[in-house]
């Protein structure tokens, strides 16, 4: 049987593994500290397996998600510090093992994600491979590898032996060798150590007096490295979106739209838009996305009732997410199937589309819009109808419909790619052209008429294409929307503008806003 004590081969061949696994937690750890834009945010956010609603609950507070930087950055640093040099091996092993096991569960390979990772092998990733060689580190006896930690014990010993000499001055402890070449080995690490470290900060910049940036971005090796390219951090969130509740629902103020991850926009001329749209909100990516808005306090989503959508929102809500469902839907005539699935899907409110109830008003088809939204109301669900005339709520009202919402386009015609128009006109033209082929690019025809019509009306209004677009800044877009009465706003939104956006709704909301109308939600 091979006596570990005197294989001296095994254990420097064990110590170059200790010191190899040490130098990659501590370069991830330096890496992170050095770079003030790194966060774990979007790693958590990303967790789609076991403990993916801890992972979330943690980025979804700028204080629990500071606290888990730091854990991860120091944890990274000092057990990495530990590895290299060996010290407080066993400890540093059994800690470093745990938290590689904690980054594979965040993040297991066999499960799709939009965070680039190292290479993997379906089940086996690098994770699990220094998680396994670090539970083999700390299994080995004490002092068995070469390193500061080994240097400390033969001192003790030496000193033991001086001050508790044997009978024949000749006995030594057992298995410490005090000799010269046992000082050198365990020394030999810290010149590797300052070599390395100087490489590695002339490389990133650390001791360069020439760059004004000390922590540049870096690529992703493994599931514990950085993931600041994203450029999203929950930490810049500085208040969550306040709420209002229309019926027995909670809503928060601005909501997520669907057009732009179902893969529609309207980009003018730029025909080649919407195809780049579906080739970025894959699956995954809108389900990031809904995580990302949960997280900033957006509760709700506007998004269509169709297979596409119904398949991601189930896969979201398996995982744990908690965004809730306002279907936009599409009955013809008197067929409301697609309410219905609506319904069966788990869909806390329905509204009848803008371009269906605009149709309906000009064709003088009103009972094609009651159906639907009392069929809504029936199957205990807050129903509204949405427009881009501002005479389809009229419409509603006039006719006595109950409604819980109305869903209004509004935005000023102040902006770049607005084409004249005369506010006298009707909305639709009387050759029954749609909005978008009279007009370029407008989908409210006259904002101060539709915010009379709001002032005088106590239904709860969500007020969409505040934006135009994209044509509109977003503060301007949601500060004329909320002061001119809206009481939440659809926001279309990719996920690097959903902190952004979610920043200037509460500031907007938390500052006097000179609004007439009061707060119908």
């Amino acid at each position: 049987m091979m006596d570990l004590n005197k294989n001296e081969k095994a254990a420097g061949f064990l110590t170059l593994i200790r010191i190899v696994v040490g130098w990659h937690f501590l370069y991830e750890g330096l890496a992170k500290l050095f770079n003030p834009g790194w966060s774990s945010a979007a790693f958590l956010m990303e967790s789609k397996w076991l403990l993916a609603g801890f992972f979330h609950w943690l980025a979804a507070d700028p204080g629990r998600l500071a606290l888990t930087d730091f854990i991860n950055t120091w944890g990274l640093i000092l057990i990495g510090l530990a590895l290299f040099t060996g010290i407080l091996t066993k400890i540093s092993a059994l800690a470093g093992s745990a938290m590689l096991l904690m980054f594979y569960i965040a993040s297991p390979p066999f499960i799709e994600s939009s965070i680039a990772t190292a290479s993997h092998f379906y089940i086996i990733n690098y994770n699990i491979i220094e998680a396994v060689l670090l539970i083999t580190i700390a299994a080995l006896p004490a002092g068995y590898l070469w390193g500061l930690g080994r240097l400390w014990a033969v001192y003790r010993a030496r000193k033991k032996e001086k001050q508790f000499p044997s009978a024949d001055n000749h006995e030594r402890l057992e298995g410490v060798d005090t000799s010269r070449r046992e000082l050198i080995k365990n020394l030999a690490i810290l010149p590797l150590f300052g070599g390395v470290f100087f490489g590695m900060a002339r490389k990133r910049g650390w001791i360069s007096f020439e760059e004004e940036n000390l922590a540049p971005q870096a690529d992703a090796v493994s599931s514990a490295s950085l993931m600041s390219a994203k450029k999203i951090d929950i930490r810049e969130l500085k208040e969550k979106v306040p709420a209002g509740t229309v019926g027995k629902v909670k809503m928060s103020r601005i909501m997520a739209g669907g057009n732009l991850i179902s893969g529609f926009a309207h980009a003018r001329d730029l025909i080649y838009v919407s195809p780049l749209l579906k080739t970025y909100f894959t699956d995954e990516k809108v389900i990031e996305t809904l995580w990302l808005c949960e997280a900033c306090g957006i509760n709700t989503a506007v998004l269509r009732t169709d297979e596409n959508t119904i398949r991601i929102l189930e896969k979201y809500w398996k995982r744990g997410g908690k965004i809730q469902w306002l279907a936009q839907t599409y009955p013809k005539g008197q067929d409301i199937t697609n309410i219905k699935t609506a319904v069966d899907k788990g869909a806390m409110g329905a509204f009848v589309m803008g371009n269906i109830a605009d149709q309906a008003v000009f064709e003088k088809r009103m009972q094609d819009i009651v159906t639907p939204v009392e069929y809504i109301r029936s199957q205990g669900l807050i129903a509204g109808v949405a427009g881009h005339s501002i005479t389809v709520p009229k419409s509603c009202r006039d006719t006595g419909l109950k409604v819980d919402f109305y869903m209004k386009t509004f935005h000023s015609n102040k902006y770049w790619s607005a084409t004249e128009t005369d506010p006298s006109d009707p909305y639709l033209p009387k050759d029954g052209r749609q909005h978008h082929e009279a007009h370029d690019n407008i989908w409210c025809m006259n904002d101060s008429e539709v915010a009379e019509f709001f002032r005088t009306d106590s239904t709860p209004w969500i007020a969409y294409k505040v934006l135009a677009a994209g044509a509109i800044k977003p503060e301007a877009g949601l500060r004329h929307a909320f002061s001119s009465g809206a009481d939440f706003v659809c926001l279309g939104m990719f996920d690097f503008q959903v902190i952004e956006n979610a920043n200037i709704a509460s500031s907007l909301l938390s500052s006097p806003l000179q609004r007439e109308r009061q707060w119908y939600a």
